[in-house]
């Protein structure tokens, strides 16, 4: 049987862009005007991966993201490399959102956008990496879900055989649809876009979704009311302090830290 596969994708600055952005001293949020957007790795990932089970199963594949309208460059960009439709939910009562409060309104976007039989995330995103929202994500849904999935077999419509990485192994679980899974980005390789995948995108679906059109949505879960993450003091490092080479062999190096050390502190170790 077919699947419906919904994909959430992440719009990131632009990895060689990371020293233009700046931090809002008030809300101690990024601040990328002018900074260039991406799909976060780790999305493109769980993109390639939808992309090969639609081959194999047929269906459809939704890729979907909160973020502000720009994001739209980045949905376009998946429904190039083969996805059948994109919704972005973009909303300026979102500002601020942390990990919670983003699996929240993802999560209801879900719910809102279609009955998926499958939802697939990257393991972590580019700029934030929590590795939070997808487990989050998939309490909110009431889904089984699993984080770490580094390879998986489709066995039929009904079963998946996730095969996840753990510290010293790889354990393998079967897992019921529907379900949620995030992805490493060793689990495949992601394919170059193409002219003609390009070229079809501009005929593809593109929906969009503010708050007030999510059924069943509490705005206090939302934004920076509805983000318990609360960031501390913002300071800026001080590049003045003085630096001076050691010299000699690991032993000399080692004597010489360690006699710095106990000049300011009595009570360290001495080496002899």
């Amino acid at each position: 049987m077919p699947l419906k596969i919904a994909v959430c994708i992440k719009s990131v600055p632009e990895p060689g862009q990371y020293d233009r952005i700046k931090i809002c001293p008030d809300t101690k949020s990024l601040v990328r005007t002018g900074v260039e957007s991406a799909i976060s790795g780790g999305d493109r990932h769980a993109l390639a991966l939808a992309f090969a089970i639609k081959e194999k199963l047929g269906g459809a594949v939704t890729a979907l993201t909160m973020g502000p309208p720009d994001a739209k460059g980045q949905l376009l960009e998946a429904l190039a490399m083969g996805a059948d439709r994109a919704v972005l939910l973009s909303d300026g009562q979102l500002a601020g959102s942390d990990a919670l409060a983003t699996s929240y309104a993802l999560h209801l976007l879900l719910k809102n956008a279609g009955n998926f039989d499958l939802v697939l995330t990257g393991n972590e995103s580019d700029d934030g990496g929590t590795t939070l929202v997808p487990s989050q994500l998939g309490e909110w849904m009431g889904l089984p879900h699993m984080m770490d999935v580094a390879g998986l077999e489709i066995e039929n419509d009904k079963y998946l055989i996730a095969h996840k990485e753990a510290e010293c192994e790889i354990l393998s679980y079967k897992i019921e649809l529907p379900c949620l899974l995030a992805v490493k980005r060793k689990i495949n390789t992601v394919p170059q876009t193409t002219v003609w995948g390009l070229y079809e995108a501009r005929s593809k679906t593109l929906e969009t979704f503010g708050v007030d059109n999510l059924n069943g949505l509490d705005k206090s879960y939302i934004g920076l009311t509805g983000s318990p993450t609360k960031a501390g003091a913002l300071r800026s490092a001080r590049g003045n302090r003085n630096a001076q080479a050691i010299e000699g062999g690991v032993k000399e190096i080692a004597k010489a830290i360690l006699n710095r050390i106990n000049k300011l502190s009595p009570t360290a170790p001495k080496m002899r």
